[in-house]
Parts: C-alpha cells; structure tokens; sequence
C-alpha cells in the first residue's frame, strides 16, 4: 500500500488548509487511516484518525473542533480539513493507514503499517 499526501503549505494564523491522503488500494482494504504530525525536534503525534467503514473519528484535544477528518471511498482518499490554524499547529504532517483494526490504538504510531511521505504545513503568526 502507497499513500500520496499532499495539501500543505504556508498560511497565516486563522486560516485553513485541506490535507489529502491518496492510497493506492481502496481504502477498504485498510481498517483505519490516521494523520499524525512531527514539528521539529519533537516526537511524531497523533493528530486524527477515521475508521474507513462506518466512519467513526477520533480526534487529538488538541485539534478537537477545529479539524475535521473525512474519507472519500470511491477515491481511496482521507481529508484533513483544518480550519482556525495556530502557529503551534506548524508540522510535517504524515497519513498513515492500518489494515487490521487498531481501534483501541489508533493513538499510537506503532499500530500503522504503512505511512506516506509527509506534507509541510506552516503557520505564521
């Protein structure tokens, strides 16, 4: 499985950006799909993640409100919409997709089996 993340880029404090995460399979063959983010000399952290069948989310209390995961079947795709974007949301932003359920793990980066490449996001403020 390849995930193609894209979206990225600079945006002032307040504004908003739209993560896409394409895979190469379906994205039923993956059980969840999440994004997590790594700002620099920080550890990887998870961000949010969606249960490709039924849909159900999980959210960091950190982006609580303010993001919003979605999916995209027909397009083996998962958004990142990110909305009232702070300075200290400026990371690498990575997708990553499970294919067994990790439900009680979707928190932990250790419990994805494939990632993509990462995508730069910037807020200045």
């Amino acid at each position: 499985v390849q995930l193609q993340a894209s979206g990225g880029g600079l945006v002032q404090a307040g504004g908003s950006l739209r993560l896409s995460c394409t895979a190469s399979v379906s994205t039923y063959s993956t059980r969840h799909m999440g994004w997590f983010r790594q700002a620099p000399g920080k550890e990887r952290e998870f961000v949010a993640a969606i249960r490709t069948s039924g849909g159900y989310t999980y959210y960091a209390d950190s982006v609580k409100g303010r993001f919003d995961i979605s999916r995209e079947n027909a397009k083996n795709t998962v958004y990142l919409q990110m909305n009232s974007l702070k300075p200290e949301d400026t990371a690498v932003y990575y997708c990553a997709a499970a294919q067994r359920s990790i439900q009680s793990a979707v928190r932990d980066p250790k419990a994805y089996d494939y990632w993509g490449q990462g995508t730069q996001v910037t807020v200045s403020s």
